[in-house]
């Protein structure tokens, strides 16, 4: 396969709503007419499914600065691999083979491609007041394995990867797919980054989608945070660490139908540039 255009990285989230037939036929379509991908997805809507049917609820916690993140034991990230490296990749992984993409799923513990620091305890506001939870299996990619990654693209595979990542010990770890997919566009040198969701793109009063915001200056992102609910705090910041570490664009767009890769690399959705 003969690759002209720029690299770009497409992560698609794991909630509600999100049409991966429809990702999936996209990226076959632009992969095949030479356009170079690697494609990070996430699982969340899945794993609380899960989780609740072993018996197992999801719980979630919000940092002292407003963040929302999943409080990951032992047993969460065993169900947390079960679905994000078992179902959730696997069936990326047949979708795009029936159409005829020779992807190869990795998870970010394999050969480290996603490599950090173990967070074994977090910091939660619960009923007022900041408290210290322990037992945590989470952390924030610090290091990324491009030369695996370039090595699978170079022969000609579509790299379909997802968390976890490895801890500097080995240790799986929980991290935060859009940020994870901020640095993978930084390690490769990605000319794009996509952050595809069940929503239309940033919204400046949410969850009304004709309040989208079509364009964040890349020296202003982070002051967009105030507009941002939940999940997509880590978005906006994950955009914020992929300007800065050198990729020309990040798109937040909608992968709920159409040709959702497509349309945001045409500029439908939130456009920081």
């Amino acid at each position: 396969m003969c690759y002209l255009q720029p690299m770009i990285v497409v992560k698609v989230g794991g909630s509600a709503g999100i049409d991966y037939d429809a990702v999936c036929a996209d990226l076959a379509a632009l992969w095949q007419g030479g356009q170079r991908f690697v494609l990070v997805h996430g699982g969340s809507g899945e794993t609380n499914r899960v989780a609740e049917a072993l018996g197992h609820p999801p719980r979630f916690v919000t940092s002292p600065s407003g963040y929302t993140s999943r409080f990951t034991d032992r047993e969460t990230l065993e169900i947390f691999e079960m679905v994000y490296c078992g179902k959730m990749n696997k069936g990326i992984v047949e979708r795009l083979q029936r159409l005829s993409v020779n992807a190869v799923g990795l998870s970010g513990l394999d050969g480290r491609i996603f490599e950090g620091r173990h967070k074994d305890s977090v910091r939660a506001v619960e009923n007022g007041k900041v408290k210290v939870l322990r037992g945590d299996h989470t952390g924030t990619v610090e290091r990324v394995n491009a030369d695996l990654v370039n090595l699978l693209l170079n022969a000609g595979y579509l790299p379909v990867l997802t968390p976890p990542a490895a801890s500097y010990e080995g240790v799986a770890i929980n991290v935060d797919g859009d940020r994870a997919a901020a640095a993978l566009a930084v390690a490769l040198g990605a000319d794009a980054l996509l952050l595809l969701s069940n929503v239309p793109g940033l919204l400046r009063a949410y969850p009304d989608e004709g309040s989208l915001i079509p364009a964040i200056p890349a020296n202003d992102v982070e002051s967009y945070l105030e507009f941002a609910q939940d999940r997509m705090k880590k978005k906006v910041l994950g955009a914020a660490e992929a300007v800065q570490g050198g990729v020309r664009r990040v798109i937040f767009g909608d992968a709920r139908a159409g040709e959702p890769i497509s349309a945001a690399l045409a500029g439908a959705g939130t456009v920081v540039s």
